[in-house]
């Protein structure tokens, strides 16, 4: 029979595990890890990306390193954070389809940010053939420090930001395969239809590097040159 002693050791278990959770609480925490999962940034860098003061940005990253979910380097005055381990990836990756396959909100809240989309998808099978046929490019459309932190081989960098003045980069006669962060990534909806408005044959990959990197897939972290 348990005794009091092997149960509060279960419940000192399952508090050890509602640690992990609690780190997940925060949609702004869950957006750093979306900003990690591209590389190592420093906290600088990651306040600016989601939109945070310093203050704030730091307190969150605190709470994920506590949780184990984010480990550091210092480099002079500097702290660089990356993720712990593509363990962590993986979660948040899982996380998010979890609760758009349970949670009602997340289906509408997604279209919302995302936009109608009705320029179709690409899958990593296909783009590969594809590649492998000489018939596509491939575009970048993440700020260019994500795509030097690693990239689809053979793919263009083009940040969004940059696109309508760096058209003329794209060759005219070939079909453009889009991508970005993730599959909630809004950047590749945005390139596509600005691109598609342009005149340009356009499609998403249908997700982004972070279901690339998990799924093994080779990646490049070659620079610009």
């Amino acid at each position: 029979m348990r005794d009091a002693t092997t149960s509060g050791a279960k419940a000192a278990l399952y508090d050890a595990f509602a640690t992990s959770g609690k780190a997940l609480a925060s949609g702004k925490r869950l957006e750093l890890l979306d900003l990690l999962a591209q590389g190592e940034r420093t906290v600088d860098a990651l306040a600016k990306a989601a939109g945070l003061n310093l203050t704030t940005a730091s307190a969150h990253l605190q709470t994920l390193k506590q949780a184990g979910f984010v480990a550091t380097r210092r480099e002079g005055v500097r702290i660089h954070y990356r993720l712990a381990g593509d363990d962590v990836a993986q979660l948040f990756a899982l996380l998010r389809k979890v609760a758009e396959a349970h949670q009602a909100a997340v289906p509408a809240a997604r279209d919302a940010y995302l936009g109608e989309d009705t320029t179709g998808e690409m899958s990593h099978e296909e783009l590969r053939a594809r590649v492998a046929a000489g018939d596509v490019v491939i575009l970048d459309v993440r700020p260019v420090e994500e795509y030097l932190a690693g990239h689809i081989p053979g793919a263009l960098s083009i940040p969004v930001n940059e696109l309508a003045d760096r058209i003329n980069e794209l060759p005219e006669d070939t079909e453009i395969v889009v991508y970005c962060r993730g599959e909630y990534c809004v950047l590749a909806y945005d390139a596509v239809r600005l691109l598609t408005d342009l005149g340009r044959r356009a499609i998403r990959l249908n997700d982004g590097m972070l279901e690339w990197r998990l799924s093994e897939l080779p990646v490049d972290a070659s620079d610009l040159t």
